[in-house]
């Protein structure tokens, strides 16, 4: 499957901003969700589900150490697809 489209980081993007309750224009691909958002562990999971919902695909728990920000979260969405 092919690597995530501009539109679907963009929605990607919004769907974790409401998770977060941040403005999108608060959320750079390199701000950390932990440390600029306050998001928690439970958020961060709450993240990881809708990921697997939206995209359709399978992640592994481990790979929540990589999802710090939309940089990392795009990548292990694209690595998930490419298992597939």
């Amino acid at each position: 499957m092919a690597e995530l489209t501009p539109e679907e980081k963009a929605d990607l993007k919004e769907r974790i901003c409401d998770i977060l309750e941040v403005d999108a224009e608060e959320v750079t691909e390199t701000s950390l969700f932990k440390d600029d958002h306050g998001a928690d562990s439970m958020l961060a999971i709450e993240i990881l589900a809708m990921l697997e919902r939206q995209c359709s695909v399978e992640i592994a728990q481990a790979s929540m150490a990589r999802m710090v920000n939309l940089e990392g979260v795009y990548a292990v969405v694209n690595q998930a697809r490419a298992q597939l």
